[in-house]
């Protein structure tokens, strides 16, 4: 994870330490809120979490464990470290760590007065370079960014991000929350979730989505399960920043499969909008009006406050369903995502001489295979009238046409 980078003449890039948060916590918070104010508050909270469990998140990354990885962060500083010019923190988006997402990104402004005049494209692209090179276990990368930055799209699109899906987030005021929840859903098999239906969740996530963001987010069913340790830290993490998660799936008997899901982060104090993730059968889409209303219904007992969802391009239901409701789009997102192939280096062997090589050539006995035909390889077994041919040399005989021919007898 912190294999050594060659550093530019200008600017270092190492890994983040206590001493960086202060400032980090500053300009992340300043940068989300000119560019996306509906999630700065968010972020803050989560990264204040980080910053208050700092000493436990570095120990836990020094030793295998399932949480080693959730303080992957990096720096990009000045020589001497008198200044800060970039930040990035990444996180692997599923269990085997085969796909990586890009979390937060934070990248000083260019300023021409400043004598170092460092540009922020360079400082960002060496960040990206860092972390592939660093992190060998990540075959995909992802990340979403604004459709309005252009500066941040100019920068993944130069270092080989493409785009895979448009994102829409919507808003649902709390007088609409309050219309919805006034219906009553139909929602007869309706189930919490537990480990024991991660087969069920599996297979709905994978018809739900096209082939290409299947294939990118390359989830499988442990993606889907939650062991006791990561739900301890859930539950830390959720009374640090007030919040409660609701979830459920609606089972079909017919099929004996999911068709839908829901998971609802509630928040408790009314600091921030409540967060849902929705995930939809293609061929039930029926079901958003009666998910949406248990959402509701569960956001009542709290402090009114807005629920924020997202829909993609290739979700034209929910999309409609959405505009049917008055919901309004608070902002425009792009998920992008890269490839990366690490090369391995090649030794080449040193005082291995030919004749060592050549060992492991030699022939190697085998057992013959036992068969009904059996080859006559010895004079006195041939009739009378081939003992003229197995008299002469080892070589087999010629028929009429000059064609080599081999004698076998049959033992029926």
């Amino acid at each position: 994870m912190t294999a050594p980078f060659p550093a530019l003449p200008k600017f270092a890039i190492r890994p983040v330490q206590y001493r960086d948060l202060d400032a980090v916590e500053t300009r992340l918070v300043q940068e989300r809120e000119a560019a996306a104010a509906e999630k700065s508050s968010f972020l803050a909270q989560q990264f204040q979490t980080t910053r208050h469990w700092y000493g436990l998140l570095k120990l836990l990354s020094l030793f295998p464990n399932p949480f080693r990885y959730h303080l992957c962060a990096y720096v990009a500083e000045t020589e001497g470290g008198r200044e800060l010019l970039g930040f990035m923190q990444v996180a692997p988006f599923n269990q085997t760590r085969s796909t990586w997402r890009v979390q937060q990104v934070w990248l000083s402004p260019v300023d021409n007065e400043q004598p170092l005049n460092i540009d922020s494209k360079e400082v960002g692209s060496q960040l990206l370079r860092y972390c592939f090179e660093a992190i060998w276990e990540a075959r995909t990368w992802i990340l979403e960014v604004g459709a309005n930055e252009k500066d941040a799209l100019a920068l993944y699109r130069q270092n080989g991000f493409q785009p895979l899906a448009h994102l829409t987030y919507w808003s649902l005021s709390p007088t609409l929350l309050a219309q919805l929840a006034t219906d009553e859903p139909h929602l007869p098999n309706l189930l919490p979730v537990s480990n024991a239906d991660a087969q069920l969740l599996y297979q709905l996530d994978c018809v739900s989505m096209p082939p290409l963001l299947r294939q990118v987010f390359d989830r499988h069913i442990q993606d889907f399960k939650t062991s006791f340790f990561g739900s301890l830290i859930n539950k830390i993490q959720q009374w640090c920043i007030q919040s409660q998660v609701a979830s459920g799936y609606v089972f079909e008997p017919q099929r004996k499969a999911a068709i839908g899901y829901y998971k609802l982060s509630l928040c408790k104090d009314g600091s921030r909008p409540h967060q849902a993730q929705l995930t939809v059968h293609p061929a039930y889409t029926w079901l958003y009006p009666q998910l949406l209303a248990k959402m509701a219904q569960l956001a009542q007992p709290l402090p009114p406050q807005s629920l924020e969802l997202v829909s993609a391009d290739y979700q034209h239901e929910r999309e409609e369903y959405l505009e049917k409701l008055e919901a309004q789009r608070s902002a425009h997102g792009l998920l992008m995502s890269r490839s990366v192939w690490h090369k391995l280096r090649e030794t080449k062997p040193e005082g291995l001489h030919f004749s060592e090589v050549l060992q492991g050539l030699q022939p190697v006995p085998r057992t013959p295979i036992p068969t009904r035909m059996r080859w006559l390889d010895q004079p006195t077994s041939l009739p009378p009238h081939n003992q003229e041919i197995s008299d002469s040399s080892d070589r087999p005989a010629k028929n009429g046409k000059g064609q080599a021919r081999g004698d076998c007898s049959y033992n029926g």
